[in-house]
């Protein structure tokens, strides 16, 4: 497909396997999208769970010049001392007109990219990331809820919020199909909705 999208899914040691299932489900089975595996140093990781991820790619500009988008998940060495480095890779897809999300601690990586200096974000809580990075650019767009929020291109949620995240995620890149994703909303919502 010429037209097909391609997003980057970025995932690091111990990253958060409820986190991204959603997001790349739906952007293949619905979207038609192409999703593409990254690691920092293209080397594997293994989630919370225990399952080995080998990733497609690194985190390198060079390798990844082809993505219309790219989702950092979460993972507690986001917080870290000593995180990866992948600010060029999202800045770079952001300077492009990419979608750049972060979910959970992912958010982090937005933040320290300075992605969140203009932009409506959200995280894990604002005493959760004033704590892991206290001077911030971007603090005072802070927005305390518990669900995805998106700002043009940039998409966060807190690690509770993979649903609104995939639904904020592919608004974001495939906005022409508000429908469909009117649709998987309702989807996604039933869930919650008490069995009579």
């Amino acid at each position: 497909m010429p037209d097909q999208k391609k997003i980057g899914i970025l995932f690091i040691e111990g990253f958060a396997d409820w986190e991204y299932g959603l997001l790349a489900a739906s952007a293949v089975e619905c979207f038609g999208a192409r999703t593409v595996s990254l690691t920092p140093d293209g080397k594997p990781v293994t989630g919370i769970s225990g399952f080995r991820l080998m990733p497609e790619r690194a985190a390198e500009v060079g390798e990844n010049i082809d993505l219309d988008a790219i989702a950092v998940i979460g993972s507690d060495q986001w917080s870290g001392t000593a995180p990866p480095d992948v600010a060029e890779l999202l800045t770079t897809v952001a300077q492009r007109g990419g979608v750049v999300g972060g979910i959970c601690a992912g958010t982090l990586a937005l933040a320290r990219a300075g992605l969140f200096d203009k932009a409506g974000h959200t995280s894990n809580g604002r005493d959760w990331i004033s704590e892991k990075l206290p001077f911030y650019s971007g603090a005072v767009n802070y927005q305390d809820v518990p669900h995805a929020v998106a700002d043009g291109s940039i998409v966060s949620a807190p690690g509770s919020a993979p649903g609104t995240f995939a639904l904020a995620f592919l608004n974001a890149l495939y906005p022409e199909r508000a429908g469909d994703l009117a649709q998987m909303r309702t989807i996604f919502a039933n869930e919650y909705t008490e069995a009579s």
